[in-house]
């Protein structure tokens, strides 16, 4: 009987490390109080170059038209008011991420153009109410690796761990579904650009389909579907992922269509650090949006929060019209990518012990009024920064919602970079109804991809 009793004590505790209990009724008080109800800190910073949050952009500029799917930039005619390039990057040594540091002190060309700070970030009351409820509802499972009694929203307002700001990222809002045709650009060591892909994406995120609903954990929370149109030797490729909001339970399920086998495959090996074919190497299948998919593989560390000057507002970048005038030598063009000053959660990533992956140690800055990764810095099993990607956040303001199509990720080690989601040559980010079951089934794949 007494082996018994402690059996039973063992187990029970073994559940409470298991569960991450949310935060207490005082705690989550300071939601929509000092906090935003997303869990920002409502005021400014000490000098004023945060400004304090007054709920976001939710008015259109002038000459927006509802409907329209390129939005025009609010901040149009606004300045810089600080470039940071190699010659000054020691003194923001501080509020620069590892890879914005090194592309500055490398480079003579780069230079970061500073801008006002704009709190733009939003997304629907109904969503905020929920995160409100999550924030003493919500509880993170398996060591941080899955989820449970969260409703559409942001999990974790106020995350205790690192796992759970990360699941922030994860199931952030971008709406219900959107789709995009863009580009993706290679840009190697001696400064070539080669288009790399040409495709249509369908992103959707079912979750928030029904905001009444609490989050099962076999539900997908994120699923996208690839139809490559160029160039001519990817043209008729396709592929699907469905991601699941507890991945131990309900792993990551992939599709690939190949013109060449004219058939529909498995493919469980797109994700974690898969060499992703359309970066030409420089990049993986979880390095897409800075980072996606399972967090089993690391163990995470909430670092806290910093005043980081971060890649943010870039309508100029994100509705390009000529992606080539983006694609310059061993950077982006530095006049197109608008910085600000903005308060970030830095979270780190440790490979465990046993676990696989190219990258041995990860850190993420997310978004404090999104939950977005804006950038990331990657280093190698030796110690040694690898790469970093960053995302540009716009807001599309017509329809309450954040978004970060483009993105770029820098391999440090080849002197190459990748900018993935180029949309602006073909009309921009249009949000969608949800499609039909059907429409998200391997056989559709197939049907669509034929050349």
């Amino acid at each position: 009987m007494k082996f018994v009793k402690t059996l039973l004590a063992a187990s029970l505790a073994l559940v409470v490390v298991q569960a991450q209990a949310a935060v207490s009724a005082d705690e989550a008080a300071k939601l929509g109080q000092t906090l935003t109800l997303v869990g920002a800190e409502k005021a400014g910073n000490a000098d004023g170059s945060i400004p304090a949050f007054e709920g976001g952009l939710s008015t259109a500029p002038a000459g927006f038209k509802n409907g329209d799917t390129v939005r025009p930039d609010p901040f149009a005619g606004e300045q810089p008011l600080l470039v940071i390039d190699g010659k000054n990057a020691d003194q923001y040594k501080d509020q620069l991420t590892a890879v914005t540091y090194e592309l500055a002190k490398r480079y003579p060309s780069f230079r970061a153009e500073v801008y006002p700070s704009h709190r733009t970030a939003t997304m629907p009351q109904a969503l905020l109410d929920n995160t409100l409820k999550n924030a003493t509802g919500a509880k993170s499972l398996e060591g941080g690796n899955a989820i449970e009694n969260v409703l559409p929203g942001i999990p974790f307002p106020i995350p205790q761990s690192g796992a759970e700001a990360m699941w922030n990222h994860l199931l952030r809002f971008q709406g219900a579904g959107y789709t995009t045709k863009y580009d993706s650009w290679n840009v190697d060591a001696a400064g070539v650009a080669t288009l790399a892909t040409t495709g249509t994406a369908f992103n959707a995120f079912p979750i928030y389909e029904d905001t009444n609903k609490v989050i099962d954990a076999r539900d997908t929370y994120f699923q996208t579907k690839l139809y490559y149109s160029g160039p001519a030797r990817r043209a008729g490729e396709s592929l699907m992922l469905k991601d699941a909001a507890n991945p131990l339970e309900q792993p990551r399920r992939a599709w690939q269509y190949l013109p060449g086998v004219r058939r529909v495959k498995l493919a469980p090996n797109l994700a974690y650090d898969t060499p992703n074919p359309g970066t030409a190497g420089s990049g993986t299948y979880d390095d897409i949006y800075v980072f996606n998919g399972a967090l089993d593989r690391y163990d995470w560390k909430l670092v806290g929060k910093q005043e980081m000057f971060v890649p943010y507002n870039t309508y100029k970048l994100t509705y390009i019209k000529d992606p080539k005038q983006l694609t310059t030598p061993n950077h982006l063009a530095p006049e197109f990518v608008r910085w600000e000053k903005h308060r970030v959660w830095v979270v780190e990533g440790k490979l465990k012990a046993g676990a696989r992956h190219i990258y041995a140690k990860r850190r993420f800055y997310l978004d404090e009024d999104s939950w977005n990764a804006l950038a990331s810095d990657q280093y190698d099993a030796g110690g040694q920064l690898y790469r970093g990607s960053f995302s540009f956040l716009t807001q599309s303001y017509d329809v309450a919602t954040p978004n970060t199509a483009p993105h770029v990720i820098y391999d440090l080690i080849g002197g190459s970079y990748n900018v993935n989601g180029v949309v602006g040559p073909y009309g921009g980010i249009k949000y969608i109804e949800p499609l039909s079951k059907a429409q998200w089934s391997p056989e559709a794949l197939a049907g669509a991809g034929i050349r």
